[in-house]
């Protein structure tokens, strides 16, 4: 007798070959439309489905779990970040979760680059003149940005993602310098050239880039508060592509205006998709839609990944990407 199919609820859009695999392994429910759930959607689904596939854009909360039916057994992130899931309550109430890391690292670390070269070289401003059609000819002058060989890099987090980035920065001659919350192994260090600061103050006021690579936690709330950026050089640039969260927000914005800070890169907000107005006048700020992973190669992977930690599950093992609360 054939086993019952996992069913298995989608939140949000997946690329066609991930939902097609989908549906040949699982019962599945996918979304004809490309937007976040509705809490009371979420309660829904959480009460029907074995297996819920959320993303970043799902809060799923103590409250929400509290409301989950007694089927649910696995909640299979499509993402890396799990800071939008309460975790301990889940694994209170017997529910697995797991992610899929390590694919985006690449991706990432792209996107980074490309922001510290669009800022330092002032790239948007340039386009702007051209696509307002005010462009008057070359001029020794105009639009001078700074040269990327010898800056000095200060990379927040160095994880596989900061890693990455350092990796690169490298190939253009940057000085790196990061600050972690475990020193790297000596070997480690020595293949990346990168020198190790235990105080992130002391970094911070000596570096020329800041790159936010770390993820989202308690302790990393604000870690680049009003008093930290503060310390940054006036001629500096921070860019993050990790969560919007670990900078202040409202302080970066009154720092940039004041010209206390030359520029900044930034792919994540602190409120999401509400976005100081203010911080959207700076000529001197490139801001992206959240697209430091968007790419085709990499959210196939991640959904590949899904696709293991749910047919793992399915098969009665632990899935492979599982995350515990002592791993956050």
């Amino acid at each position: 007798m054939a086993r019952e199919r996992l069913s298995v609820v989608v939140t949000r859009r997946l690329p066609e070959p991930v939902e097609t695999r989908l549906s040949e392994l699982f019962d599945v429910t996918l979304r004809s439309e490309d937007t976040p759930l509705s809490r009371a959607q979420l309660v829904e689904a959480m009460a029907t489905a074995d297996v819920l596939v959320p993303t970043v854009t799902d809060v799923i909360d103590a409250r929400l779990l509290g409301q989950a039916g007694e089927r649910l057994k696995l909640i299979a992130n499509f993402g890396a970040g799990v800071d939008h899931i309460d975790v301990d309550t889940a694994r209170q109430r017997g529910i697995l979760v797991s992610n899929t890391p390590g694919v985006l690292t690449d991706d990432t670390a792209d996107m980074t680059m490309a922001l510290i070269m669009a800022v330092v070289r002032r790239i948007p401003e340039g386009l702007a003149i051209m696509q307002k059609g005010d462009w008057q000819g070359w001029s020794p002058t105009a639009l001078l940005g700074g040269r990327m060989a010898g800056r000095r890099l200060g990379i927040l987090g160095m994880g596989s993602i900061g890693q990455a980035v350092a990796r690169r920065a490298a190939a253009f001659g940057m000085q790196v310098h990061y600050h972690n919350r475990r020193r790297l192994r000596s070997e480690t260090e020595a293949e990346l050239q990168a020198t190790y600061w235990e105080s992130l103050d002391q970094m911070v006021a000596r570096m020329d880039v800041i790159s936010i690579n770390c993820p989202s936690t308690p302790s990393t709330f604000h870690l680049m508060n009003a008093r930290r950026l503060k310390l940054m050089k006036p001629d500096a640039v921070i860019v993050n592509t990790s969560r919007g969260e670990v900078i202040d927000e409202m302080a970066l914005t009154r720092m940039l205006r004041a010209g206390e800070i030359a520029g900044a890169g930034l792919d994540v907000y602190e409120k999401g998709t509400n976005i100081n107005p203010r911080l959207r006048e700076q000529p001197n700020v490139v801001l992206l839609p959240h697209m430091g992973s968007a790419t085709v190669e990499g959210r196939i992977e991640t959904g590949e990944k899904v696709l293991l930690n749910i047919k793992t599950f399915e098969d009665g093992h632990r899935p492979p990407d599982q995350v515990v609360p002592g791993m956050l």
